[in-house]
């Protein structure tokens, strides 16, 4: 398999970090592969890749897709970004929390988040490329955020706040308890 796989705080979210092969050339590294992934719990079927690039200081986030959700397969090709997921799924034992994960072009590690989850990203180098990996496609419709800075969540981003460059959006988004009672995610029964 070309992934091993790091302990995660949250139940849900897995932390990879895929298998590099280098010289002095460079590094090869596989960082999809279906059939590995399904191996390790990861069933859905992505189809659509996207890639954003941001300086230093941009923070994207939290957003989250509503109806089933959307899993996201993310990674940082360049540069240094801190991927932060806060479980939205009602009856959770970590229902309202966060953890955060530092994804770099040099760690080489990719996030599953899986429906259920809120994500978002700040960028700590000078520039990052962020690419992920959708088991959606895109819809406005269904697009939904959570504040980043909501205090009852008490996330710790590793920019100074008077750096951080925020959408709009982002900056107008509700406190995850003004959103909690519309929240369609759950975690199933056993």
């Amino acid at each position: 398999m070309p992934f091993d796989l790091i302990d995660t705080r949250l139940d849900g979210p897995l932390l990879l970090q895929p298998k590099a092969f280098g010289d002095d050339r460079g590094f090869f590294v596989e960082t999809y592969r279906r059939s590995d992934l399904m191996a390790i719990g990861i069933q859905e079927e992505m189809v659509q890749d996207n890639h954003s690039r941001s300086s230093r200081g941009v923070l994207r986030g939290l957003h989250f897709t509503v109806g089933r959700g959307a899993g996201k397969l993310v990674r940082c090709a360049r540069g240094h970004v801190y991927d932060v997921l806060v479980d939205l799924r009602r009856g959770s034992p970590t229902y309202g929390q966060w953890e955060g994960y530092d994804l770099t072009d040099e760690n080489l590690r990719i996030l599953y988040s899986p429906p259920g989850f809120a994500h978002g990203f700040c960028v700590v180098s000078e520039l990052a490329d962020v690419v992920y990996k959708l088991d959606a496609y895109y819809d406005p419709k269904t697009e939904r955020e959570i504040a980043y800075n909501d205090p009852a969540l008490g996330i710790e981003w590793p920019v100074p706040d008077a750096e951080l460059q925020v959408s709009q959006r982002d900056v107008d988004a509700p406190a995850l308890a003004d959103v909690a009672a519309g929240l369609p995610f759950a975690v199933p029964r056993a």
